[in-house]
């Protein structure tokens, strides 16, 4: 079931993005209601007894402090910034990480919101999450440089564009 995300789902998200905070950056309790007070999109999916995938996500003009976030907010003038996705591993197989990016797609066309953006480690590789995006659509739109040698891919989704691909790979 996908639905949003709420406060009773925190420890769950939290465990989740311990499991992957090697390709993520840290959360704890207080930052993650901070962030789920200011996202655009945050939702989450269950199965039958606990949360199994998240995705939280920020427009435009957002009070986040992310220095990817200011990259792409200093390019494109509408956009909805992936600050993270993390699906646990029973359900990759199972598709819920592109649920998730499908129904962010269609919340962002009916917003008229052209764009979506992410990045994801180059250094070091994280190449699921490179396969994942591309899978998507997404395309590099350039790379950054970060502190202890970590380098990431800017990446970008044209929202109408692949909702009509989606559309015809479903016809």
């Amino acid at each position: 079931m996908l639905r949003d995300a709420k406060p009773a789902d925190f420890p769950t998200i939290l465990a989740l993005n311990e499991v992957f905070v090697a390709v993520l950056s840290p959360l704890d309790d207080a930052h993650l209601a901070q962030l789920h007070a200011q996202a655009a999109y945050h939702r989450v999916i269950e199965d039958e007894t606990q949360v199994i995938a998240f995705l939280l996500a920020f427009r435009e003009g957002a009070d986040y402090d992310g220095s990817n976030y200011r990259w792409f907010a200093e390019r494109y003038a509408r956009f909805l910034y992936v600050d993270r996705i993390v699906v646990a591993g029973g359900g990759q197989a199972q598709g819920a990480g592109s649920a998730l990016y499908r129904d962010a797609m269609a919340r962002a066309s009916a917003a008229a919101v052209p764009l979506i953006t992410c990045e994801f480690d180059m250094e070091p590789p994280n190449p699921a999450s490179a396969r994942f995006h591309a899978k998507h659509g997404f395309r590099e739109v350039g790379q950054r440089q970060l502190g202890g040698g970590k380098r990431v891919s800017m990446q970008v989704l044209d929202v109408s564009r692949a909702a009509s691909q989606n559309l015809e790979r479903e016809s």
